[in-house]
């Protein structure tokens, strides 16, 4: 086709050879990568945009989640005399189901669904103790109930120990998977991070927009239960996490934030 092309052109002039060319639809090899450079730009350009939003939506749903949740936890303290539900009661055997909050709460809820986080995988409802791994919006181990004080404390939680509830989170994103790799997303505990000089309820839990479970799985269980900013996460911890609040609003923190205590996110982790 090409040589024919050119058999044409010598003998027409330039304009015509051009006009003849455009008349036939012919592409040149030039000009199919030109348009292909220009789809791959477009799609560079538009992907990270689509990425951002749907990321956005998951958060948003993670935060819907979590804030009925909160909701939850609110009408069980109307049922037992502004106690909070422990998030361990370690009083009773691991065969019963309510050893774990989640399934304290259940009864105030009308899906399992709203206990797992859309952005996370491997994620689902912690329906007893030996699935107690795979959750994904932890509840604060700061409401444990432990008679030995190993992981806990001597006696429950109760609503007028939160002293500032709009600095105070309940909930967040957490770390899931199996339970046998050290996974404990049904909780986030803020005794094991770091602690504050200053003022010891602002010390942290760990958290980072990392999986600090991979990360740190030389440590036995008890020392891990992390948050984990999952949302936008970079690897530097700019990545997002999403608080509710003792007082039931919801906010995303920025995991340097939070690290950075009172020069960053200023919340009350330990309140007891």
């Amino acid at each position: 086709m090409q040589s024919l092309i050119q058999n044409q052109c010598r003998n027409l002039s330039v304009a015509q050879c051009v006009n003849s060319s455009v008349k036939r639809g012919a592409f040149t090899l030039i000009e199919i990568l030109v348009v292909i450079a220009i789809i791959a730009v477009l799609a560079a350009m538009l992907f990270p945009v689509v990425s951002q939003a749907r990321e956005r939506a998951r958060m948003t749903g993670c935060l819907s989640n979590a804030r009925q949740l909160a909701l939850a936890v609110h009408a069980y303290t109307q049922d037992f005399d502004e106690a909070l539900p422990p998030s361990t009661n370690y009083a009773i055997p691991a065969s019963v189901p309510e050893r774990i909050w989640t399934r304290l709460i259940q009864p105030y809820v009308r899906d399992t669904g709203i206990f797992v986080c859309p952005s996370a995988s491997g994620s689902g409802f912690p329906a007893d103790w030996s699935q107690r791994g795979v959750g994904s919006i932890g509840y604060t181990a700061a409401t444990a109930y432990d008679p030995e004080l190993r992981e806990g404390f001597s006696t429950p939680a109760i609503l007028p120990q939160i002293e500032e509830p709009a600095r105070t989170p309940l909930f967040g994103d957490t770390a899931s998977g199996p339970t046998a790799q050290k996974y404990r997303g049904y909780v986030f505990d803020p005794y094991v991070g770091q602690s504050n000089p200053i003022d010891p309820r602002l010390g942290t839990p760990l958290v980072a927009d990392r999986d600090l479970v991979k990360e740190l799985n030389h440590l036995p269980p008890a020392q891990l239960k992390p948050l984990y900013a999952r949302h936008f996460a970079t690897g530097d911890n700019r990545g997002r996490v999403t608080l509710i609040l003792a007082d039931g609003h919801a906010r995303t923190f920025t995991a340097s934030s939070i690290l950075a205590q009172e020069r960053g996110a200023n919340l009350l982790w330990r309140f007891r």
